[in-house]
């Protein structure tokens, strides 16, 4: 029998699972395939790190690593929702919870000193931040929108805000000494184990790492960023932003990027808080409070430091006299700089393109900002969409085209993979990436505290990229712009490799093209307002930025993109959406019993894990599944039944209700297979005579507060219960389960 695996994640699509997966089981049954679960949230990835201090009910398998597995196989059809990609503060409340419950498991160790608490950090440091994608994506990313998706917003297009010519805000980045100007890159001639080693200016040698193993012919990177021309950057914008009257607002990637951003972001709070850190600095940075965890860690902090209450003061001054910040939640004074994983760059940066260039203010009005990105490698393509907006107006969903992204992202390639290379330098010198031969392949002379990175882009991946590209521009008949920076020493390396595998290719007849990222994105959206459309070919960190900023400004959300991953070893990965994981829905569901969540990127990705069923095994029943699903997914939004914000209106169970619905009307109507013709009939029948009554239990239930028995790891017996509360529906699905 054929398997879907359906991956637990965490937060608002984890309780969208416990409404739908049963849906999917259900349907899935009439075609012979199985639909198993495997838990990769947080919580789980957290307790698979500790089998030696849980005892035998409490151990959980190591999910990931089977599905790390599971991807190098041909077999792998795996649908994976959004994860959380823990930020240290939300790792830090996890382990709190499940020690709560009962787990054994330790606190996480700020500064380790024994081999006990070293031992604790590297099992944390091997969940925290990105820890998943990496491991499962031994594919590249194919993201773009749906027909039926575009379709529908044309006809019914989302609010645009207006743009004004004098608008203020612009995107503020460093023009030197960053992460683009500083970066090297070699092509390795052999397979061998790389040294990243430290040299202190006094002569002192400290090997960063030993076991940086490459292959024949990967491409190894390397650059830093300069501490001191960080904060001077930094410094600079505090007093512009205080001088032009905008918001200061920080946008990095501090969960993905899970050494260097949280990093940066330190620099940007001591900046902003200059003057308190200047009186009170070496207090702060003695108890930890350096601002890498945002104002929030800080201000809970000062609580048990001596003299609290008079930095308190200090920061409330501050605050109040320099220049006014961007909010994430006005209501409840969360600042911009409170909480580093509230402003995800490729999240915040096109909501606020969206909005007229705007953010809140603590007045909880908009105002034009000014969008601090430090590292210059791709700010310019946010800068360059504000010009174009600021000389041109608002988009506008009903006309523009579309922009869909090849990525390149198999076997950890690019920044995501540089984690475990990432240091902060402690001391002034040089660093050297060196050869088994004892030659230095790439080298910078550094200073203390500069962040320094490598990163690692092996061939067959790029070969596999270039390739998929390829095929997406001849099956969609969309030219193709590859996205590569000249400046940068990594892009004209991989630009190399392009020109060399798209000669190896059938071009004929094909529109493709390479730009840099800031002529790519200017011919991009000059081609969106006249209605064309372009695929985008990027690196790692462009591909999660670009599968943001153009879904957003088209369709609303990004996680109505269709993102499938076709595995090198000829499996399918098809992920549900770029929507994150949404806490904020989840607090919703906690205090009202509504959840917002739209699980339109699960009908989506199903669909095409169906095909895949299809093509592999020849299982004609599942393509006559994805087919009825697709009609049904198109009806869902063209009757309006996607989840709305507010209590007491459908949300996302009465969605997956209404879907199954259409689903099972789809599949009584179809004359492909007559079996499952006969099977359907009486359940559209069914639910039919039974869909006011679903209707109304799902609406009626809303309103009140309600128990998970857990944030990160609630229990399945209660969050069931909330999340299907239809005896009427269950029924009816049951019986489909039973037959």
């Amino acid at each position: 029998m054929a398997t879907i695996i359906w991956t637990r994640t965490d937060e608002a699509p984890l309780l969208a699972t416990y409404s739908f997966k049963p849906i999917v089981e259900a349907f899935s049954s009439t075609a012979g395939i199985d639909v198993e679960t495997r838990d990769i949230s947080l919580a789980g990835r957290i307790l698979a790190q500790f089998p030696d201090r849980l005892t035998e009910e409490q151990r959980v398998d190591d999910a990931l690593a089977e599905l790390g597995e599971l991807t190098k196989k041909p077999e792998a059809n795996i649908i994976k929702l959004p994860n959380i990609s823990a930020s240290l503060p939300q790792l830090k409340r996890a382990i709190a919870e499940l020690q709560a419950d009962g787990y054994d498991i330790p606190g996480y160790p700020e500064n380790p000193e024994t081999d006990e608490e070293k031992d604790a950090r590297a099992r944390y440091d091997a969940v925290k931040g990105s820890a998943v994608n990496p491991v499962l994506r031994e594919g590249n990313s194919d993201r773009r929108a749906p027909v039926a998706v575009k379709n529908f917003v044309r006809s019914h297009p989302h609010s645009m805000g207006e743009w004004s010519k004098d608008s203020k805000t612009n995107v503020a980045t460093m023009d030197a000494d960053d992460f683009r100007h500083n970066e090297e890159s070699v092509i390795v001639d052999k397979a061998q184990t790389l040294k990243i080693v430290h040299t202190a200016a006094d002569g002192t040698e400290t090997v960063l790492k030993d076991d940086l193993k490459v292959e024949d012919g990967e491409v190894v990177d390397a650059t830093f960023m300069s501490a001191e021309a960080l904060d001077n950057f930094l410094a600079e914008q505090v007093a512009r932003a205080k001088e032009q009257g905008v918001l200061f607002s920080a946008h990095l990637k501090a969960t993905m990027m899970k050494v260097s951003d949280p990093v940066i972001f330190g620099h940007v709070v001591r900046a902003y808080f200059k003057d308190v850190f200047d009186a009170y600095g070496d207090k702060l940075m003695a108890a930890g409070l350096n601002g890498e965890s945002g104002l929030a860690a800080i201000l809970s902090g000062l609580d048990e430091l001596d003299g609290g209450e008079e930095i308190k003061a200090a920061f409330d001054k501050a605050l109040a006299e320099g220049p006014d910040l961007a909010m994430v939640n006005s209501h409840k004074g969360i600042t911009n700089l409170h909480v580093p994983s509230d402003v995800i760059i490729d999240a915040s940066m096109p909501a606020m393109i969206r909005t007229s260039g705007q953010m809140w203010n603590k007045n909880d009005e908009t105002q034009d900002t000014l969008a601090v990105i430090p590292d210059s490698s791709y700010a310019g393509v946010y800068q360059t969409v504000i010009d174009d907006c600021k000389e041109n107006g608002a988009f506008d969903p009903t006309t523009m085209g579309t922009v869909p992204n090849v990525g390149l992202m198999a076997r950890k390639a690019e920044e995501y993979g540089s984690h475990d290379k990432t240091f902060v330098i402690p001391a002034d010198g040089t660093v050297r990436v060196v050869d088994e031969a004892g030659e230095a392949l790439l080298e910078h002379e550094v200073s203390e505290n500069d962040i320094w990175r490598a990163c690692q882009t092996k061939d067959e991946p790029i070969r596999d990229w270039v390739k998929l590209a390829v095929d997406r521009a001849r099956e969609s008949g969309m030219k193709a712009v590859f996205w590569l920076d000249p400046e940068r020493g990594h892009d004209r390396t991989i630009k190399s490799l392009v020109e060399k595998y798209l000669g190896e290719l059938d071009t004929e007849g094909l529109d493709i093209e390479i730009l840099d990222p800031v002529a790519a994105t200017k011919l991009s959206v000059e081609r969106i307002r006249r209605g064309e459309d372009t695929i985008s070919v990027t690196g790692n960190v462009l591909r999660d930025y670009n599968t943001d900023l153009f879904p957003i400004l088209e369709l609303g959300t990004s996680a109505k993109m269709l993102s499938v991953v076709p595995l090198m070893a000829g499996g399918g990965l098809f992920e549900t959406g770029a929507g994150g994981s949404a806490p904020k829905h989840v607090q919703q569901v906690l205090e009202e019993n509504h959840l917002r969540w739209d699980s339109l990127g699960e009908f989506l990705a199903l669909a095409e894990s169906y095909r895949h069923e299809q093509r592999k095994n020849d299982n004609a029943k599942a393509g006559v599944l994805a087919d009825a699903l697709d009609k049904a997914t198109e009806k869902v939004l063209a009757e309006g039944k996607s989840p709305s914000r507010k209590v007491g209106e459908i949300d996302n169970r009465g969605s997956h209700f209404w879907l199954a619905k259409f689903w099972v009307d789809a599949l009584a109507a179809q004359d492909d297979d007559a079996e499952m013709k006969e099977y359907f009939t009486p359940l559209a029948e069914k639910l039919g005579e039974v869909a006011e009554q679903v209707d109304k239990d799902l609406i009626d239930n809303q309103g009140t507060e309600v128990d998970l028995g857990g944030y990160f790891l609630p229990e399945d017996e209660k969050a069931s219960a909330v999340m299907r509360p239809s005896e009427a529906f269950n029924a009816v699905l049951d019986a489909l389960s039973d037959k």
